[in-house]
């Protein structure tokens, strides 16, 4: 073989085992990832539509329903972007976060959102946003038993505070999500290692919080943030032991949304400085956020027979619901102890506390009377009366139905009584038929039933609102037959 014969079958040879490589390589990145293709659609599309679509999980804390009006953190946090670029935004709510990226990807929604941890393994299907928080993986256990009755320095020996003492332990977590990853990196003792329990990508985070709180399992972990929130609705719950470094949580858009990303960053960098931002992160997440929804305060008398300062408005119209003013007045403490400045941590406001929306509707605002904002709340529940009064012909069987709906949304509870007919319930009782079906409307099986139309619900807050009012007005009852009540003229 001649030399210049040599040169060109080295070169071919090259060329061939440079061709081989590249098939590897790119074969293995295709073996290695399942995503789908993403769609092409940046946000010079989404401002030609003027529509924005978000991909979220329906939570207590990033998007739920509550008085018929939707809210949550992040749900909060976009809807302000959407507002900046005169969007329309679009909530498609996720069923299963496994699939996350791949509705993103494949076009379902444009950005997705959830308390999505910042991954490697996630960077290579998806871009992030500049962080929206910062926060750490907790393991949530629950706490001793009578452990109210006990100095916390003797019931917190009990708990476990080092990962080596979850080896052995079952956790139930995601396995597509990122504590499945992290309890995988810190079990490391290979004859003793921590038994992880994949739950299914539609098992939320805060069904395995609610689970660890009633005892039906050990351990589950969540991001700080989340545990917090929970904690208020569960303070059964001890998440003090953190199993990560600070993790950063962030959106998602497609690889190939250069100029959302950009949008988005721009404009998250300038919000997060300004105290809106602040007071939407405290609102879900602060230390002092009202959530507890069992709170269940002793009632208390104004001297003098009154069971308030406007009795005499009360009754008034309470008679234009047919209604015992008792039972109004009942009503009106549970939602806010008579006092006019009473402000959830949901923005309801008033005596009545009527959400904006509501409140807006019945022309409520700030210079409105007592008188004004007690008439507004009558209007709302003679409404939701004679909705349910086809469903519910006894007027007395009627008054559960409409207080659970002030409380919680007609929705919700017409969602109950579908339930009940399923189930076959009676739909049209109350105590242990459709008030089960709220109660239980948080559980998977439920709330994602065919029938159900408005989504997932905390039920214990209606369940007990409605236990709570009626118990407090039989006190009130209990008081005008002892002839200890001022009647109002």
């Amino acid at each position: 073989m001649n030399k210049f014969a040599l040169i060109l079958f080295q070169h071919l040879f090259l060329l061939f085992v440079w061709g081989v490589l590249c098939s590897v390589v790119f074969s293995c990145r295709t073996v290695s990832s399942d995503t789908q293709t993403p769609i092409k659609h940046d946000f010079y599309e989404m401002k030609t539509s003027q529509k924005i679509k978000v991909l979220l999980d329906y939570s207590s804390t990033n998007y739920f329903v509550y008085r018929g009006e939707p809210m949550g953190f992040e749900y909060d946090v976009l809807k302000r972007f959407a507002r900046k670029h005169s969007l329309t935004m679009e909530v498609v709510v996720v069923t299963n976060m496994d699939s996350v990226f791949d509705w993103l990807n494949k076009g379902d929604g444009d950005i997705a959102a959830g308390n999505l941890t910042v991954t490697r393994s996630r960077e290579r299907e998806v871009e992030f946003s500049e962080a929206l928080l910062y926060t750490r993986q907790v393991l949530v256990q629950r706490k001793p038993e009578n452990w109210k009755k006990r100095k916390r320095k003797d019931w917190e020996k009990e708990l476990i505070k080092e990962k080596e003492q979850l080896y052995g332990k079952e956790v139930y977590v995601r396995k597509n999500s990122s504590y499945y990853s992290q309890l995988r990196s810190i079990s490391t003792d290979k004859n003793n290692p921590i038994k992880i329990i994949e739950t299914p990508g539609n098992v939320s985070t805060e069904e395995l919080i609610e689970k660890v709180a009633l005892g039906e399992i050990s351990f589950t972990v969540t991001d700080f943030n989340i545990a917090l929130a929970n904690l208020f609705l569960f303070p059964d719950i001890d998440i003090s032991t953190f199993i990560s470094p600070p993790t950063k949580i962030a959106w998602a858009v497609r690889r190939n949304s250069p100029v959302l990303l950009d949008s988005l960053n721009a404009w998250l960098n300038e919000y997060k400085k300004g105290k809106e931002f602040k007071s939407i992160e405290k609102k879900y997440f602060g230390t002092k956020q009202k959530r507890t929804l069992n709170a269940r305060e002793d009632f208390l008398l104004e001297e003098g027979g009154l069971i308030s300062p406007f009795d005499e408005t009360i009754k008034k119209y309470a008679d234009k619901i047919q209604w015992d003013w008792k039972l109004l007045a009942s009503l009106i403490y549970q939602e806010s102890k008579f006092n006019p400045g009473a402000e959830s941590w949901a923005g309801a406001k008033g005596v009545m506390q009527l959400m904006p929306a509501t409140a807006e509707k019945y022309g409520i605002n700030e210079e409105s009377s007592i008188e004004q904002q007690i008439a507004a709340g009558v209007k709302l529940l003679t409404k939701m009366d004679q909705i349910l009064k086809e469903s519910v012909a006894d007027s007395s069987e009627r008054i559960k139905f409409v207080l659970a709906s002030y409380n919680v949304g007609l929705g919700h509870v017409q969602d109950a009584q579908r339930l009940a007919s399923k189930y076959g319930k009676r739909s049209d009782v109350w105590e242990n038929q459709v008030d089960y079906f709220l109660l239980h409307k948080s559980e998977t099986k439920y709330y994602k039933d065919y029938v159900v139309q408005y989504g997932v619900c905390r039920g214990k807050q209606p369940y007990f609102f409605v236990l709570e009012v009626l118990a407090r007005y039989e006190h009130y009852k209990n008081m005008e037959f002892a002839g200890k009540l001022k009647q109002p003229d």
